[in-house]
């Protein structure tokens, strides 16, 4: 697959896939920027999510003043969809931050990364009506172990921990994140893409606005928790997806999703590293089992 994606234009696919390595990379940071600001800001999940995004929508209508216009007129082109994608992105969004404060980033990450994938694998199965594969069967029976064992992991037997809501939180991302990727595909065809980002962080900054004051927004400024709220929004965020959608000129949509895999083991590697989060065998296994799924059902579309 790599080799016939490569031949035809090798440099321009070199550098596309070092580009949507890079927004995996920077994806997989997200986690514990949320960690640390919650630490030193006492901020909760729903404001640091509205940050990023206020962030965001304010660097991509910067970078878009010029073409205003077309971001006007692809809204008004289909204000539903758009408003559905970016309404969806925050609920997903939300929900992950709630599922890294409750139960790691390591879990949180994986979860929601990996889950989505096959739900929107199940969806298509059933919207065609055709018999999955054995590859694709392969796939969710893997993802479902995979899952099994990290909920084993994190919830402790008895006990309704906050580990296990973040896990619940986790598993709900995946979810809302299936649905409005869903929902939203057909809009991708008529939208350009950095467009339609623009269009989803301020609708989804819009849509968080309400709930993260009730949560609280206010919180005393210091140089380091600005510095990665500001990071989150303008690197993880607009800077991440230019270059993931920069890298798709040259490198298939498939290969382009299994190279930003690099995002939960990026997510799990600082966790351990920098925050001292433990990581168990049964998580481990089951994030690789996950991962394994996910990688398999794009090889497979392929």
């Amino acid at each position: 697959m790599f080799t016939t994606t490569l031949s035809s234009r090798v440099p321009g696919a070199r550098l596309s896939l070092l580009q949507v390595s890079a927004a995996g990379v920077l994806w997989g940071t997200t986690g514990v920027v949320v960690q640390v600001v919650a630490e030193r800001t006492g901020l909760g999940a729903l404001a640091i999510g509205f940050y990023r995004l206020a962030v965001a929508a304010a660097v991509l209508l910067l970078i878009g003043l010029v073409a205003r216009h077309r971001i006007v007129a692809a809204f008004r082109a289909a204000p539903l969809a758009i408003t559905v994608a970016g309404a969806g992105l925050a609920a997903y969004q939300a929900l992950y931050f709630v599922a890294v404060r409750l139960g790691g980033v390591s879990i949180a990450t994986v979860v929601s990364l990996g889950l989505a994938p096959v739900l929107l694998s199940a969806w298509e199965t059933l919207r065609t009506r055709q018999r999955p594969g054995a590859a694709a069967l392969g796939a969710s029976v893997a993802a479902i172990a995979g899952l099994v064992l990290i909920a084993g992991a994190t919830v402790e037997p008895g006990t309704a921990t906050a580990a296990g809501y973040g896990l619940l939180a986790a598993i709900g991302s995946g979810v809302v994140y299936a649905a409005s990727t869903a929902v939203s595909r057909h809009t991708t065809q008529g939208v350009e893409p950095l467009t339609l980002t623009t269009l989803s962080c301020v609708i989804g900054a819009i849509s968080l606005l309400p709930l993260a004051a009730v949560e609280g927004l206010s919180f005393t400024p210091r140089a380091t928790p600005v510095a990665l709220l500001v990071y989150a929004g303008a690197v993880t965020t607009a800077l991440a997806y230019a270059l993931f959608y920069s890298g798709l000129r040259h490198i298939s949509g498939s290969v382009a999703v299994v190279v930003t895999l690099l995002e939960p083991l990026t997510a799990a590697l600082l966790a351990v590293v920098l925050i001292d989060e433990p990581l168990g065998g049964a998580t481990i296994v089951g994030g690789l089992l996950l991962l394994g799924a996910v990688a398999t059902l794009y090889l497979d579309a392929d």
